[in-house]
């Protein structure tokens, strides 16, 4: 008798998630029910016996973290979050699902809704997110645990499908956790066999499990996902028992489990189930409860969940308690990692420069950048996707991070430029302060342009270290020249990109960087190849507004010269050849768009006036977008074709990036 009660009552909360989902996408009449009514026992079994999680405390440092990759059945994860307790999803909110201002959008984001760790929906990215929370995981781990006392222990768990499974980028990233062995990494595939175009049998056929186990993961398979909960159980707790790689239990669903006319079909992925429908799903599942109404049983049960949580959470507080007493150095830093603080002075180590001062790369200035500040920021961790010599972002001293040595903070992310931007962004959005950095050639955003966009829609702190930023790159062509990259990307929302001009302008868009990881914004660095002069002028502070004259005359301007990156010097030479034929010139230095538009109006005015029309900008990339700051008489030096091969000088020679050419160009507009 005890038996079947227990099952009933499990019974009772799986199908209280199943109709929150059926209620809330009919309700809407948009949405994705059939996930959350398939992956529903699978999703309990883990959140009831497994997850150590506060729902009155969202942000408890040692949760376990979920990420539903298939963010599309994201009812499911507002269900949980519902029943569980968690204040951020109320009923009212679930039966606003997907409507203006409630905290139950389309799908998950971590910016609106409490207990959803990171943004998902573009299929991939999720998995490849929690292989950044696990490196997160695994890192602080090594480099806080004591033999005595365990501080940082928590599970990264994954719900993924078929959907994710045939995306690069989960390729890319499981890859990777592979290789680095994150015991801590547990993955639930929902196989259910079906897409929006119908049976997967169309386009994915292949074994996933064999694939995983290429990768070097530990497999797994529930054959019955829909009712063998005994089964979900024991194979979760053999996956925790595997700590040296991560899990992937491949559990067997039915799409839409429940709904009589339309389980296992596609036509209940993605549409509602119409009244028909949820009736006779209602009777097949003998469910005799009005729309949003939960049975008390179940929300009685589900509901535990917050006395668990606050149990977990003080247990954890003893830990950190006694930590604090017998290794107070450790604890320090620690506390400073996850209340977000900067260590105090911390920008005083970014060196400036003087014209006498050695023309170099900006992407050497970066490397010294990188290397200046990892001793003073703990926090600091990245790599490059197998262009480590080339972007030059090794910070010495630091050790590789690899199986085993995960206290080390330089990560070889191999060729995987999509999978490396989702990992970084998981790091960041871990919530322990670190600031991850992933660098690649500026061309090969390309490659990674979803993770990028995520870090600005989701409030990641990436930094984004991207070199070989223009034709200057030289000899290996127009495929890896990136003429149009900055403009696309000046076009991505919340995201601030900076091109600096010398040595003294890297130092500062570092700081700025730092600054805004801090404060969940990513920036996006893009530093030069060939060698620049360390310019008179340049200021830390000027980078800071975006925009700032570098070069100056007595009185309004007759002309005004504008430069990013390795161009700006030559707007300087320009400049002084005006000047000597009586010209009155000022020569502005713009590395960030974004940063000078966040100025107020008179800065702006002050460095750009409306009564000076006669401009010219000059960037070795397309011109779009440069006419909001060119005045009506305004014109650039740009580039609007594809580059060429052959080497960085003659690129930007043949190209007209001279000072010939944008002296020609100047006394064309001043006419």
């Amino acid at each position: 008798m005890a038996v079947a009660t227990t099952q009933s009552l499990e019974e009772l909360c799986i199908n209280s998630i199943r109709f929150l989902a059926v209620d809330a996408v009919e309700k809407a009449k948009s949405g994705h029910p059939g996930l959350p009514m398939g992956a529903a026992p699978m999703a309990f079994v883990l959140w009831d016996q497994f997850m150590r999680f506060n729902p009155k405390n969202p942000k408890w440092f040692n949760r376990d973290r979920f990420i539903l990759s298939a963010g599309h059945g994201c009812m499911l994860q507002y269900a949980l979050l519902y029943l569980t307790g968690y204040d951020s999803v109320t009923i009212d909110d679930i039966k606003s699902f997907r409507q203006w201002g409630s905290s139950t959008p389309g799908h998950p984001e971590n910016f609106e809704t409490l207990g959803v760790e990171v943004t998902t929906g573009p299929l991939g990215q999720g998995i490849a997110n929690g292989v950044g929370l696990a490196v997160a995981e695994a890192h602080l781990a090594a480099k806080f645990n004591k033999p005595d006392l365990t501080l940082v222990d928590h599970y990264t768990y994954v719900i993924l499908g078929d959907g994710c499974n045939m995306e690069g980028v989960s390729g890319e990233a499981c890859s990777i956790a592979g290789h680095w062995g994150l015991g801590k990494l547990i993955a639930l595939y929902d196989d259910n066999h079906i897409s929006i175009d119908g049976s997967t049998d169309v386009a994915f056929t292949e074994d996933v499990s064999k694939r995983f186990e290429a990768y070097g993961w530990h497999v797994l398979h529930v054959e019955n996902g829909n009712t063998d909960l005994v089964a979900i159980a024991k194979a979760i707790e053999e996956a925790k028992a595997v700590t040296d790689k991560p899990t992937m239990i491949k559990v067997t669903t039915t799409i839409g489990y429940g709904a009589p006319n339309k389980q296992n079909t596609a036509g209940i992925h993605g549409a509602a189930l119409g009244t028909d429908e949820i009736a006779a799903t209602r009777a097949n599942l003998n469910w005799n409860y009005e729309p949003f109404v939960v049975p008390e049983d179940a929300l009685g049960h589900m509901r535990k969940a917050v006395e668990r949580g606050a149990g977990y959470e003080a247990e954890w507080e003893k830990t950190w308690a006694q930590y604090k007493t017998k290794y107070p150095q450790e604890a320090a830093e620690f506390e400073r990692l996850i209340s977000g603080k900067l260590p105090d002075g911390w920008d005083s180590v970014l060196p400036t420069y003087t014209p006498e001062d050695k023309a170099l790369a900006t992407r050497k200035h970066s490397e010294t950048c990188l290397n200046k500040l990892a001793p003073v920021l703990t926090e600091l961790i990245g790599g490059s996707a197998d262009l480590t010599h080339s972007n030059l972002t090794e910070i010495k001293g630091f050790g590789d991070f690899q199986k085993g040595a995960y206290a080390n903070r330089n990560i070889h992310f191999g060729v995987r430029e999509h999978g490396m931007g989702a990992i970084c962004n998981g790091i960041a959005l871990h919530g322990s302060g670190l600031i991850p950095y992933g660098a690649t050639f500026l061309i090969f955003t390309d490659y990674m342009r979803a993770a990028i966009r995520l870090s600005a829609l989701s409030q990641a702190g990436t930094i984004w270290v991207m070199t070989h930023d223009s034709i200057g790159q030289g000899e290996d062509g127009p495929t890896h020249q990136p003429v149009e990259t900055l403009a696309s990307l000046r076009a991505i929302p919340n995201l601030t990109v900076i091109r600096p001009a010398d040595g003294t302008e890297c130092s500062g868009a570092y700081k700025v960087a730092i600054t805004n990881a801090k404060q969940n914004a990513p920036t996006l660095l893009a530093f030069s190849r060939q060698n620049l002069p360390n310019l008179a002028g340049t200021s830390m502070e000027g980078v800071a507004k975006g925009a700032y004259a570098i070069v100056d005359c007595d009185g309004t301007p007759d002309l005004i010269l504008i430069g990013t990156g390795s161009e700006v010097s030559l707007c300087v030479e320009a400049a002084s050849k005006l000047t000597a034929e009586g010209k009155k010139v000022r020569v502005v230095s713009m590395p960030s768009w974004e940063l000078f538009e966040a100025q107020d109006a008179a800065y702006k005015e002050s460095v750009l006036p409306k009564a000076v029309t006669k401009r010219v900008a000059v960037e070795a990339g397309t011109s779009f977008g440069w006419s909001k700051y060119l005045g009506t008489e305004g014109d650039s030096v740009s580039i609007d074709r594809f580059g060429a091969s052959a080497p960085g000088g003659v690129c930007m020679e043949k190209f007209g990036f001279t000072v010939d050419n944008v002296l020609a160009k100047a006394k064309a507009v001043l006419g």
